[in-house]
């Protein structure tokens, strides 16, 4: 019976139900200011790539080896926002977060399930963002970066501002539009702010050395440089990875975009906050709609919000907030200089305010210390809503336990997330969690992109499957990552 629905049915030939059918919904069709109100998960995950990538691992790597190396962040954002699109083609298809179709393919839901939630728990699961905000929050207390002798103040502020950053998820209606709301804000007044600054402090040479480093030339040497010598792989692997948003936080995407209600996810619900939010019915299944003339329209209506999301947001954002910190860091930190410690977090807001004024290095700890806290809200409710939505999908207890409120299930993984979180402060250094996460994603990159590859192009009716050029591209995604990972693993055996 189960072989004979697998055949009939391929998206069942892992063990979940069948997808259902239903009309596709049709798409907004906004005009000026009103596209703010229709984009929003590039939003949330162009904020998430702001607090990783671009204010802590790329200056790291271009303080040490100048900008000639913002060519990885132009692969990197260029490739993302191609994989970003496909998670997203998924869930506008079928109303599922991306994790549900891997979850729909060979060997079996369960496998996939345990395979991605440990990626996830590996690349996000060490609250690497509130410990490296805490060196920015105790900056501007002290107006000094932290020292060894201060390791259990810096604990304390960063295991109180993970909690209470953790604490926005309560309430609201939508989670996804909380998060989104701000995002709005970080993009606007944060990448404002190190935008005046860099007008302000940054010289025209330092400028046109970045807009080479795009495309790897190096300004100082006067040559090509797309790995210098003496390079750390581990690092250069991690700004890869977080150039854009990263890995399991990508796939999410997927996820906020079924939240938002992009195409067939008005079909299938959202989840609420606890306060504030009304029960809704999440469905464990998707639907798909069957491709006529009518709906291939509304199709490409939906395609071109997506795009728009994507290329308007997340792609030139991220390219701006890669850009922007990097700018002031190597104007303010001479070439060679390791501000991998305990101090990262406020490394920039120090040396500004010794030779830029008090005033600018403190403007510039308190947006370090917004974007990081933002950011560890953001990975967090992504692991949380990740872990949530496989639950919800692959086990008929749980979607029976508690009335069927997803909300339920949502604030209970969440809860574990946070108490883990608060231990995990202890393990190491800030900066050596995040590196190790931003490793995880490099490798989460190679196996999801050719996953969504597989899914895409089996289970989607064949009218909505991408094209050959996209196809490469996602198999693109996989060799730039797979050449990183190669790198630092064969520079430390």
């Amino acid at each position: 019976m189960r072989e004979q629905l697998a055949v009939e049915h391929p998206e069942a030939q892992s063990g979940l139900d069948p997808w259902k059918r239903a009309e596709l919904p049709p798409p907004p069709t906004p005009k000026g200011l009103a596209w703010i109100g229709v984009v929003g998960p590039g939003v949330i995950v162009l904020g998430l790539s702001i607090g990783s990538g671009e204010f802590l691992l790329g200056p790291a790597a271009f303080v040490n080896h100048g900008l000639g190396l913002l060519w990885v962040t132009t692969a990197a954002v260029l490739l993302q926002t191609f994989f970003n699109l496909e998670v997203m083609r998924y869930t506008l298809a079928t109303g599922e977060p991306g994790f549900t179709g891997f979850m729909r393919t060979r060997p079996g839901s369960s496998f996939w399930a345990w395979v991605y939630v440990i990626l996830y728990f590996l690349q996000a699961g060490w609250p690497a963002w509130a410990g490296n905000a805490a060196a920015a929050v105790f900056f501007l207390w002290a107006r000094r970066l932290p020292g060894a002798a201060d390791g259990n103040i810096v604990y304390a502020i960063g295991a109180g501002s993970f909690v209470l950053c953790i604490s926005v998820l309560l309430v609201g209606g939508r989670i996804e539009r909380t998060l989104e709301l701000l995002n709005w804000v970080l993009i606007v007044f944060i990448l404002g702010g190190f935008l005046v600054l860099a007008m302000l402090y940054v010289s025209p040479s330092t400028w046109l050395a970045a807009g080479a480093g795009y495309v790897g030339f190096d300004t100082t040497t006067g040559s090509f440089s797309f790995i210098p010598s003496g390079a750390d792989f581990f690092l250069l692997s991690a700004v890869a990875a977080y150039s854009g948003c990263g890995g399991v936080c990508n796939i999410t995407l997927s996820n906020w975009a079924r939240d938002k209600g992009y195409g067939m996810s008005q079909v299938t619900g959202y989840i609420p906050a606890l306060v504030g939010g009304q029960k809704v019915n999440l469905a464990h299944t998707g639907s798909t709609f069957e491709p006529t003339t009518e709906s291939l329209a509304r199709w490409r209506g939906w395609w071109r919000i997506i795009k728009a999301d994507q290329w308007g947001v997340f792609f030139v954002g991220a390219m701006l907030g890669m850009t922007l910190p990097a700018l002031l860091y190597v104007t303010f930190l001479p070439r060679g200089t390791d501000i991998r410690g305990l101090g990262i977090g406020a490394s920039l807001a120090e040396v500004m305010a010794s030779k830029a004024g008090a005033m600018a290095g403190g403007a510039v700890a308190f947006m370090g210390a917004w974007i990081l806290l933002k950011t560890q809200l953001d990975t967090i409710e992504g692991m949380t809503r990740a872990i949530t939505d496989i639950l919800w999908t692959s086990n008929k207890r749980i979607r029976e336990w508690r009335g069927g409120d997803v909300r339920v299930v949502y604030y209970c993984v969440l809860a574990a997330v946070v108490v883990w979180g608060v231990i995990a402060l202890r393990l190491a250094q800030p900066i050596v969690l995040l590196l190790v996460g931003a490793n995880m994603a490099a490798i989460v990159f190679i196996v999801a992109s050719i996953h969504i590859l597989y899914v895409n192009t089996t289970l989607l009716p064949k009218a909505l499957r991408p094209s050959i050029w996209r196809r490469a591209a996602l198999v693109g995604v996989a060799v730039f990552y797979g050449a990183f990972v190669a790198l630092w693993i064969s520079s430390v055996i």
